[in-house]
Order: C-alpha cells, then structure tokens, then sequence
C-alpha cells in the first residue's frame, strides 16, 4: 500500500464522550478508528472491578460504543483497534461476538494478550508491600498488526503502549518490518498526538482563546504516510481546531525528553518538525527512531489503605488563627491518629472583599490509613462536634462521610523476554509474537545548542502566558511541564529564561523536589520532568491537582520579565 492511511481516535480516556464513536464514523472517510481506554488510575479502576467480578475488568463504556456502532463500521468497512479490553482482553473479545449475535452481525473479532503479570509477581520481584493488585507490562504494536493481517475486522488488546493502536494499523497496512525504525518512530509520534483526542483539537489548549468554536471540538484524525511522516487533521465541520500550537501542545504531554520509548521502536521527538499545510492540517516529518530498549515498563497498582479529607471554610479576619484553632480541636480529640494526617491552607480570601466567596479561605484535613474505621466516622464526626465550640463562622464545604480506598502506583521495568506478547485470531489460533531483535538502553539525548541570546533591552513584568504557552500531566509519582513559544525570537529568549532554578522560583512547591529540564529547539519548547510531586501516583491523592493538570497553566500565570520587543509582536 502506497496512499496514507487515514486512522481516527475517539477516546482518549475512561468516561470521553460517548458518542465519539458514531461521530467519527459518520463524519468522512476512515480506515481505522481506535480508542485509548486506559490510564495507570484507570487499571487500578478496572482491578478493583474484578475484585467484585472476575468475568469483568475491561472498559463497559466500549462495549456500549460497539454495540450502537458496530453494524456502521462493518458497512463502512472501518476497522476498530482499541485498548478497552483492559485486564481483560478475551473477556471483552467474547463481550463483543455476543453483541454481534444479538445484532445478527459476523465480525471477526482478535485480541492480544499477555500483558497482564499479576499471577507472575513473586517469579518477577514485584511483590512489594502493599501487594499489586494489578501488574501488567507495556505490550506493542506487532500483535496488533498479526490480528488485522490475519483479517480482523475488531482488535482489542490490554495494556499496550498508548501509541501502539496507531502504530498497529500504520505498520499492518504498509508492511512495515520491525526494524524500520523511522516509519515506526514518525507513527508513534502521531499516534501520541491523537491518543488522548480532543487535546489534539483545542481541548486544554494553553491559548483557547484563539479558537473560534470550542463547543465540541471534534476528535482527531492521522494520515500516516509510507515512510511514518504524518498530517494530523480533523472531520470538516467540527469544533475545535488543529494548528501548530494544538500540536506542538500534545507531543510535549506526558514525555521527558528527546527519546520517547515504545516497545516497538524509541521516537526522537526532538526530531520531529511541525508544519501548517492547510486549514486544520498540520504535517509532522522527519521523526528518526532507534532500536527500543531491552525491557518493558510495567505498571503496579495496590491499594493502600482508605481515604477522608473535610474542607473548612474560613471566612474574613484572624484566618490563620481561625486554621490553627481547628488545627488544635481536631489533633487533640481524635480517638486514634491517622498514620497520616495533613494540613493546607489555601489562601483565597480577598481583603475587603465584595463577596462572602471572595473573603474565604479553604483549609483542607486529608487523612490516610490502613483502617477505614480510623480515616471514617471517627475523623469526620470530630470535625463536626466543633461546629458549635469551634471558629466563628465554622462550615464546611460537604457533608462528612466515610472514607473511600486509595491506591499507589509504582512503575517497574523488566526484561521483554520475560513478558508473553500473545496475539488470538478470529478463529482463536494463538500466535506468540517474538520480542524485538535489538535493543539499546534508553539514554538521554545530548544537550543541544542553546540559541543565541536577544540581545539586551527594556523589559515588563507580565504573566509568563502572555508569550508562552504550556501543557502538564502525570507519570506516576512525578508531573511534566512543556513550554513552548511560538516564534523564533520568543525562543531565543524562552531558551535563557526559563531554567530550572527560575522554575523553581516560579513554583515554589517544586523548589525541594529534582527537577529535570529538557530542550526541544525543533519545537522551540523546554520540558520541565518535576519528581515526585503526585506522591505515589494520581490514585494517593497527594495534591488537591492529583494529575498535575493544573501546573502549566499555574506556571503560565507567574509574572516575569520579558523583553517589551516580544510583547509588541503580540499586538
């Protein structure tokens, strides 16, 4: 096959919109269409779901998707690749020919596993305490691609790498071999873009402001060519954009540096280069790949303990002696100590202020124990016994109830060997996929050559943001922050100023924590690898902002100096 393959994404999460599905096979011409179901807090979901039912553990919400649009895909011969079958995969397979007999439909339906370890944890040295209730490895893309060559018309596998149901249908549909490297890399690269949807058109988009209609952005689209580059677009029609910046924004999500490893191949995303070709068409080329490394990550869940937090709303004067006063109560009466107890107080009060809102503070107690009886009725009814003996104006934001479980992850590594890749036919033939040829440890790229400095001149102290533009989230315990600017001078300077000590000064939270900075001129971006801010990962609830979605646009709104000749070209 010669002609680029048009493959479209219609989730990007556990809970995305429900009818994306329909939408993006009604919406033009597709090849494929795939959907990323799963995050690290979302195996934890689906472990605890087959604590209640072994028979479940994959994602419902896809097998309601398929149910509507199954007949759809079939008539416009669109093929479905997915990661919704979870902890899962042969349960969901099953699932689905079920709702096809209903339907009086004939798909041929594979899936691949192998993925999940949990049964394997003490052969592996995983069994740390607390002990894993969910440990599966990083899968790639080439049980994928022995499923559809072998003619499937619904793929769903369990945990692969989020690119993986991207690059799966790129390589099925040029025959690519498993070492070419650069098609694969310049795929993953596009499959990074569109796996988590609209962030590809608009959604949480540093500069929102531009796009005209962000009402229901529409879920993006990848037009991978022969050789892995890739135009990045949408239906005609629907919300939302897809620009440069749009662009630019996603591949610096959820990444270090400039190698970005896959089980399959590890992309140079400092490669990559950018360019608008149309309204809504933005080409990414020159994406060079290498070997991947010899091992596979693998993700750990456990529960922890249970949960509880109550919110205090501290209303005018005397706040910190309104916080310590509740401080004193609630220390001094609890029956039992949580193992852990924490106190922040958020200072959103206003002097003077107009509104009762506006004059408030928030002071949060989260509690964390083994014991759900310590963090339950014991921690909140004390809170509540001072309703009366407490602070003037006392209340709270909710009312108090039982703790909830939490979890932590812990991410590990072992060898691809070790890890079976397993692809199921539509006619339940099981085809062993072999573990890469080659394999070169991951290593960080050479720190490139700044760019020269603006030269020096007058200055004004602005939000960050009103130049650059930033997009943050989660890896485990630890958050990523990318920066980018938008023209070559706002680079220039964005190289010198932003540091990690200026970082540090920006956002003093992280300034006791290592804070890794990576550049990206091709991107004419920074990216900020901040560790163990999230704790043990977005299931403890370490951070009121559990994902980290918040701290780019935290970073944006820190005022700093920049140079007034920047700000006039934004005028």
């Amino acid at each position: 096959m010669t002609r680029a393959v048009r493959i479209g994404n219609c989730s990007g999460f556990y809970g995305d919109r429900l009818s994306a599905m329909r939408e993006m096979l009604e919406g033009g011409e597709l090849d494929y269409l795939t959907g990323d179901y799963l995050a690290e807090l979302t195996m934890l979901i689906l472990g605890r779901d087959r604590l209640k039912d072994p028979a479940s553990g994959y994602a419902k919400t896809f097998l309601r998707q398929a149910e509507d649009c199954m007949g759809l895909a079939l008539d416009r011969g669109v093929r479905i690749v997915t990661n919704a079958g979870g902890l899962n995969p042969a349960g969901l397979a099953e699932a689905l020919r079920t709702v096809a007999d209903r339907l009086g439909l004939s798909p041929r339906i594979a899936h691949v596993e192998g993925d999940d370890l949990i049964a394997r944890i003490d052969e592996l040295g995983f069994a740390a305490d607390p002990r894993p209730l969910t440990a599966n490895a990083y899968l790639g893309a080439w049980g994928i691609v022995e499923c559809l060559d072998a003619g499937a018309d619904i793929v769903v596998t369990g945990r692969v790498t989020d690119a993986s149901v991207i690059v799966g249908p790129a390589a099925a549909h040029f025959g690519w071999s498993r070492t070419d490297f650069d098609a694969l890399a310049g795929a993953v690269v596009a499959g990074h873009v569109i796996e988590c949807g609209t962030q590809a058109t608009g959604g949480n988009y540093a500069f929102f402001t531009e796009i005209d209609d962000l009402t229901r952005p529409g879920f993006p689209i990848a037009e991978i060519e022969a050789d892995g580059s890739a135009t990045i677009t949408k239906h005609p029609g629907t919300g939302g954009a897809v620009t440069v910046g749009t662009v630019t924004a996603q591949l610096l999500y959820e990444v270090t540096g400039g190698r970005y490893a896959n089980p399959d191949v590890t992309a140079r995303i400092d490669t990559a280069r950018l360019e608008r070709t149309g309204p809504d068409r933005v080409r990414i080329t020159a994406v060079e790949g290498e070997p991947p490394p010899p091992t596979l990550k693998v993700c750990l869940n456990a529960l922890a303990g249970f949960h509880n937090e109550v919110v205090f709303v501290l209303t005018g004067l005397d706040i910190e002696a309104k916080a310590a006063l509740v401080r004193t109560q609630m220390e001094a009466n609890l029956s039992v100590r949580p193992a852990e107890l924490d106190w922040v107080l958020a200072r959103t009060d206003h002097p003077d202020a107009d509104t009762e809102e506006t004059a408030s503070a928030l002071l949060r107690c989260t509690v964390r124990d083994p014991d759900p009886n310590i963090v339950g009725r014991a921690f909140t009814s004390t809170a509540v016994e001072f309703a009366l003996a407490g602070y003037p104006g006392f209340f709270v934001t909710a009312p108090p109830g039982a703790g909830s479980p939490y979890g932590v992850y812990t991410a590990a590594h072992v060898d691809a060997s070790r890890v079976p890749h397993i692809a199921v036919m539509p006619d339940g033939t099981a085809v062993d996929i072999p573990v890469p040829a080659t394999g070169r440890t991951l290593e960080p790229v050479d720190e490139p050559e700044p760019p020269s400095p603006l030269p020096p001149g007058p200055t004004r102290r602005v939000p960050l943001g009103t130049v650059a533009g930033a997009r943050s989230g989660d890896k485990g315990g630890d958050a990523n922050i990318g920066v980018w600017v938008r023209s070559d001078d706002e680079w220039r300077w964005l190289a010198h100023a932003l540091t990690v000590d200026t970082l540090k000064d920006l956002l003093p939270e992280t300034r006791p924590l290592t804070v890794t900075r990576h550049v990206l001129p091709n991107l004419r971006a920074v990216n900020f690898v901040v560790e163990g801010i999230l704790g043990r990962g977005v299931a403890s609830r370490a951070r009121f902002d559990p994902q980290a979605k918040g701290l780019g646009e935290w970073l944006r709104a820190r005022h700093v100096d920049i140079p007034i000749a920047l700000l006039e070209e934004r005028t």
